[in-house]
């Protein structure tokens, strides 16, 4: 095994484990609920995310690639496919829109080491296409390699779906189909249109490694046949597909990058489907957050108010951020430890910002004022005593508002961070990406 097939299997292993992690965890009702009592209408919201969730556990078992021919009508799609196969399997025709459903064949060669599954789709541009726009974006997700056919320049519409592709981080194929009828192209010209088409971006959307150029049902040629009795005839010569600069790509990112595409696409759904069920906790449970909010906001109001020695009110009210941020979190049924709620609220302090380095100073001041004012009482200085409530009245009331600015914000990060932590899997796709070679098709997915 070469180094490169060896970090995509150490890989592997690592969103294996982070997926049966998930599954188990949001599996659980008591892990999910905790002490609260289920929610049947959420148990039904989230229903098909939880399976969403183990389909893409099953799928990283199962060790399947799918690979998706994407594109407008006519470019070949189902052409580039059939010569893949080495079979016409697929109905081809000059008709737009010849594929009306997704259609799934098993590609197996015996050079690949993994099972490859190669999807044909519907053009992304037929009329009347909502449904099968849907449709496509569907088995794009589940799709581990795209390969995005097309035909002569790059139009608008290509460029934004190879653009909307690239942004939500799948590995891609451009494939430059029917070169015998644009002789003149070549690989630089297309890269060229490309860049072009780019310059609304910070970098090129492909690099030239990841552009292939074939004809998969190149034209028939007119031969003209002089017969032994002086008579002419014509006949059509059928030229064989030219698809093995496509095939010979598939196959040296599968052998080299199978298993890490496998892990990154099931992570990904595992991601959606997570953000998902996080997104309809959130939104089923509303009126007990605000409950937990409002009682440690109040607790911590207290706990600063009453507190004479400064320093030891701040750090009483940061334990009670922490335990509101993990109370929120069990509410949600959301795996947080202690150390992620920790970074969880140091996230939140700098996203308020001067609001809350305003806080911090007003608070301190006020507190130096209420431990001097509690050393006065000491000595029985009956305006001290005056100055002590009033002083711990306004800093309790900017703690505790404080304190409520912190658990609404946790919310919102709770809903977007539901895949946080050493195993989440945002944390795996993170290291999947970062951890392959820089020639590999998912480091340009950074």
């Amino acid at each position: 095994m070469n180094s490169k097939s060896s970090v995509s299997s150490s890989l592997y292993s690592l969103a294996r484990n982070s997926l049966q992690q998930s599954i188990a965890w949001y599996s659980s009702n008591k892990r999910r609920h905790w002490n609260y009592p289920p929610n049947v209408e959420l148990q039904v919201a989230v229903r098909d995310d939880l399976r969403i969730l183990k389909a893409a556990g099953v799928k990283l078992e199962q060790q399947v690639i799918k690979i998706a021919a994407f594109g407008l009508v006519s470019r070949g799609k189902s052409s580039v496919i059939n010569a893949l196969l080495g079979q016409k399997i697929l109905t081809t025709g000059a008709i737009n829109g010849v594929t009306k459903w997704p259609k799934s064949i098993p590609w197996n060669l015996p050079t690949s080491k993994i099972q490859i599954e190669l999807i044909d789709t519907p053009g992304l541009d037929e009329i009347d296409g909502e449904t099968r726009a849907n449709m496509a974006k569907e088995i794009s997700q589940q799709s581990d390699l795209i390969l995005f056919v097309i035909a002569g320049d790059i139009t608008r519409t290509e460029y934004l779906a190879l653009l909307e592709l690239r942004q939500s981080q799948k590995p891609l194929i451009l494939v430059f189909n029917k070169i015998d009828l644009y002789p003149e192209t070549d690989l630089k010209s297309i890269y060229q249109q490309l860049q072009q088409l780019s310059n609304e971006t910070n970098k090129p959307l492909l690099n030239p490694d990841e552009i292939v150029m074939i004809a998969a049902q190149p034209q028939p040629i007119s031969l003209r046949i002089e017969l032994p009795d002086g008579t002419i005839e014509k006949e059509w010569e059928y030229p064989p597909p030219n698809i093995e600069s496509l095939q010979e790509k598939i196959l040296t990112i599968l052998n080299k990058e199978g298993k890490a595409l496998l892990a990154l696409n099931s992570l990904t759904q595992a991601k959606i489907a997570q953000k998902n069920i996080a997104r309809k906790t959130i939104e089923y449970r509303k009126k007990e957050a605000e409950d937990i909010i409002w009682k440690y906001a109040k607790y911590k109001a207290l706990i600063v108010a009453i507190n004479p020695i400064i320093f030891l009110d701040l750090i009483g009210g940061l334990i009670t951020d922490l335990t509101m941020i993990r109370a929120l979190a069990r509410l949600y049924g959301l795996p947080i430890t202690s150390y992620e709620a920790g970074n969880l609220w140091q996230t939140i302090i700098k996203s308020l910002g001067g609001l809350f380095l305003a806080e911090i100073t007003t608070m301190m001041m006020l507190g130096w004022a209420k431990t001097t004012s509690a050393i006065n009482s000491l000595w029985e200085n009956p305006a001290s005593f005056t100055t002590l409530a009033t002083t711990a009245l306004a800093q309790g009331s900017i703690a505790g508002y404080g304190s409520y600015l912190v658990g609404k914000t946790a919310q919102v990060y709770l809903e977007n961070g539901c895949t946080w932590g050493n195993s989440g899997v945002d944390t795996i796709i993170a290291e999947i990406i970062s951890q392959m070679p820089p020639d590999s098709i998912i480091s340009r997915l950074v």
